[in-house]
C-alpha cells in the first residue's frame, strides 16, 4: 500500500527524533494553542498519535477529534494515547478516500503533503479545503525549500529520504511539492508563520 508506514510505526518517532531532534515536534506543538476550545478537528495522517496527548494538556476536555491514518500500525499505537476526555474518532483510511459527515472547524495535516504526487496532492488539498467551515484554522507543517539557505543539503536530503521511505513504505512521492500556492489561491489568510531545523521545516497556520 502506498504512502504506509507501517514496518517502521514503532521505530518512526525514534527515528524522526534521531535525524531531527525535536524540531518536527516543536513545529506541531507550536500550533496547538490556537485551536479554539470546543472545536471539531481532523488530523490527517497522525503517526503514532503522540499529538493528541499534546493537545489534551491544552484543551482536556470538549473537543471532537477525528483521527485519520492509513497504517493500521500507526492507529493501534495512537489508540493507547492518553486524550482524556476529548472525543476522538480513531479511523483507518486514506485521506483522499475518507467522507466526512460534518465539516471541521480545525485540519491538521503533519508532514502529510511530502507523501503524495502532484496529482494526489491536488485532490487531497481540494477535498480538505472543502471540509473546513470558512473562519477555520488550517495547521500545515512540512518540509520546505523555499528558504534558499542550504538549498543544497535540503536538496540531498529530501533525495536520500525520499530514497529510504519509498523502500521501506512505498510513498510514492519523488519530489516535494510547494503547496503555499494552493492556500495562496483560496485566499486564506496567514496567521502565523515558523521555520525550524535550519528553516527547513515549515510550520504555518492559514485561516480559511
Amino acid at each position: 500500500m502506498l504512502n504506509d508506514y507501517s514496518k517502521i510505526a514503532s521505530r518512526y518517532d525514534f527515528l524522526s527524533r534521531l535525524v531531527f531532534s525535536r524540531s518536527q515536534v516543536n513545529a506541531q506543538i507550536s500550533q496547538l494553542k490556537q485551536i479554539p476550545k470546543n472545536s471539531t478537528v481532523l488530523i490527517a495522517g497522525g503517526g503514532t498519535g503522540w499529538i493528541l496527548e499534546e493537545i489534551a494538556k491544552i484543551h482536556p476536555s470538549g473537543l471532537h477529534i477525528t483521527y485519520v491514518e492509513i497504517s493500521t500500525t500507526m492507529l493501534a499505537l495512537s489508540k493507547k494515547r492518553n486524550c482524556r476526555v476529548n472525543n476522538v474518532d480513531f479511523i483507518h483510511s486514506a485521506i483522499e478516500v475518507y467522507i466526512a459527515d460534518h465539516f471541521f472547524d480545525v485540519i491538521i495535516t503533519p508532514f502529510l503533503f511530502d507523501n503524495f504526487s502532484l496529482q494526489r496532492a491536488e485532490i487531497v488539498f481540494n477535498k480538505l479545503h472543502q471540509q473546513l467551515i470558512n473562519g477555520g484554522f488550517w495547521f500545515m507543517v512540512d518540509f520546505s525549500l523555499q528558504q534558499k539557505q542550504g538549498i543544497w543539503w535540503k536538496k540531498i536530503f529530501l533525495k536520500l529520504m525520499y530514497t529510504f521511505f519509498n523502500i521501506i513504505s512505498h510513498v510514492e512521492a519523488k519530489r516535494l511539492i510547494d503547496m503555499s500556492g494552493y492556500f495562496l489561491r483560496a485566499n486564506y489568510t496567514t496567521v502565523e508563520d515558523q521555520f525550524y531545523y535550519g528553516k527547513f521545516i515549515r510550520a504555518t497556520i492559514y485561516q480559511k
